[in-house]
């Protein structure tokens, strides 16, 4: 509605927004859905290494980057360091600049699948992905893997932070990896994989007693 108003006073339709004023009702949850590793593993299965739906994933779960960024990635951004390859990220939202280590699995990925154009991911005519183009194409590759409705493109990208949750990564090099301004988001991921970990670690010690 606050929308359809502006609209209306930016036309002349309106003379005024009677929506200006009014106070938007937060809206509680954890947003997008974060990916489980069954989930993952369902959508590898249907997509094998060296298609491009299988590519797709690769380049949002292990660079940890935003569709918006993912889409623009191309072997160009490549960069050689002493501790291997990396990929080159100015992000399109932030403007933040990220170097991050290609993980084997996305090497792999990389190397089985044909790229003639400056970006690895491109349309059936040989073009870059719009963000919206590309976020129906990946739906209809979940559909195609039988993933429910909340899995998304973006739902990638909490897997990734989760991950690096799980594995006993701290805030700081979470952020890192994902490119983050904050450590806001990113402590739910950490606390949850945080809880599961400590609990573990007791269920371990009662057991040696």
């Amino acid at each position: 509605m606050r929308s359809l108003c502006q609209f209306g006073v930016k036309r002349r339709y309106l003379r005024t927004d009677p929506t200006a004023n009014i106070k938007l009702a937060s809206i509680k949850g954890d947003g997008f859905h974060t990916w489980t590793e069954d989930e993952i593993a369902q959508f590898e299965a249907h997509h094998p290494i060296g298609t491009k739906p299988r590519l797709a994933l690769a380049l949002l779960l292990h660079s940890a980057q935003r569709r918006s960024d993912v889409v623009r990635m191309g072997r160009q951004h490549i960069r050689e360091t002493p501790d291997g390859p990396a990929l080159y990220v100015k992000q399109r939202k932030t403007g933040v600049e990220l170097l991050i280590p290609i993980h084997p699995k996305l090497g792999a990925v990389l190397d089985a699948t044909p790229s003639e154009h400056l970006t690895f991911l491109v349309t059936a005519t040989g073009k870059p992905y719009g963000d919206n183009h590309f976020s129906r194409r990946f739906r209809e590759w979940c559909d195609a893997a039988g993933l429910p409705k909340r899995c998304s493109a973006h739902g990638l990208r909490k897997a990734a932070c989760r991950r690096d949750a799980e594995a006993g990564c701290s805030e700081k090099e979470i952020m890192a990896h994902s490119g983050h301004g904050t450590s806001k988001e990113i402590a739910r991921y950490t606390k949850a994989a945080d809880q599961a970990r400590l609990a573990r670690n007791a269920l371990a010690k009662l057991v040696i007693r």
